[in-house]
This record gives C-alpha cells, sequence and structure tokens, in this order.
C-alpha cells in the first residue's frame, strides 16, 4: 500500500495523496431523525459550499473522544432546543470513493425542551415538514437538502422507526 502523504492539515480535514488518489479525512457525524404527528424535524441553513440554503435534519460533527450518542445528543439541544430518548439507526460512509466520514443516524422520540447554546458559526431556523412534502420539493429542485436529510425522510418514509 502507498504511503499517504498530507497536503494539508485543518480542523476538521485533512487532504492527502495516497499513490494517485486524493482522499478526505475527515471528522465522522451524526444525524437525527425527529418526528412528531406525521411531520419531521428540519434545519434551514446557509451552506457556503454550495451557496444556497438547505433543508437538513439535525446534524453535525462528534467531537474527539464523544461518542455518536453524546453527539446527538448535543446537536439535537444546540440546534432545535430538544432532547429525547435515541435510538441508533444504522451508519454508513457518505462518499467512501474519497472520503473516510461516516455518519451515524439516530432516533430521538419522546422530544421534551432543553437548552443548549448553538455553534457561534451556525445560523438555522427550526421548521416541521412533512417528509414526503420535502422529498417531492427536493425531486423538482424547489429546495436543496443534504445526504442526511435524504436518510432521514427515507427512514421515515420506509416505516422503519
Amino acid at each position: 500500500m502507498p504511503e499517504r502523504r498530507y497536503l494539508y492539515r485543518g480542523r476538521i480535514l485533512n487532504l492527502a495523496l495516497e499513490g494517485s488518489y486524493e482522499i478526505v479525512e475527515h471528522a465522522d457525524a451524526v444525524a437525527i431523525l425527529a418526528a412528531q404527528n406525521g411531520r419531521v424535524l428540519f434545519v434551514r441553513q446557509y451552506r457556503p459550499a454550495i451557496g444556497q440554503e438547505t433543508l437538513e435534519i439535525p446534524a453535525g460533527l462528534i467531537d474527539p473522544g464523544e461518542t455518536p450518542e453524546a453527539a446527538a445528543k448535543r446537536e439535537l439541544a444546540e440546534e432545535a432546543q430538544l432532547t429525547g430518548d435515541l435510538e441508533y439507526l444504522a451508519g454508513f460512509y457518505l462518499s467512501p470513493g474519497f472520503c473516510d466520514e461516516k455518519l451515524h443516524v439516530f432516533r430521538a422520540s419522546n422530544l421534551r425542551p432543553a437548552y443548549a447554546t448553538p455553534d457561534d458559526d451556525e445560523h438555522l431556523t427550526v421548521e416541521w415538514h412533512d417528509p414526503w412534502q420535502v422529498l417531492q420539493q427536493a425531486r423538482d429542485g424547489q429546495v436543496q437538502i443534504s445526504a442526511s436529510a435524504m436518510a432521514g425522510i427515507l427512514f421515515y418514509l420506509g416505516g422503519r422507526v
């Protein structure tokens, strides 16, 4: 196996070359599916990387030394001011052809108020939507959604949660 040569080392990602492969090492993340009365919890926020607002489910990076479950509880509180009982649904790599980031998806039930300070650089709006309608809007190009939002929608619509 060729040696990995680093071109950049950052706070949440590293860029490396391994032979002819360009590799992004990225911190793992969590996403939380929360639903009530046929609606799923989404957060709307501007994403500079794509220059647009996205509709996402609460999500964020796992801090060093933090478990995925603890990160999910923290992110739900920071982004939606909620807490709940967490159930692990799945973990998967987002783009393993070049990136090692793994997303861990949880379902939150028995939702109740919580308080946590949002990240300084996050300006988001909490919204509850019919997941089928969000999927249709994404198909029609009316809204941009994230991979985590798509996973949450599909878990919800699949009836497995």
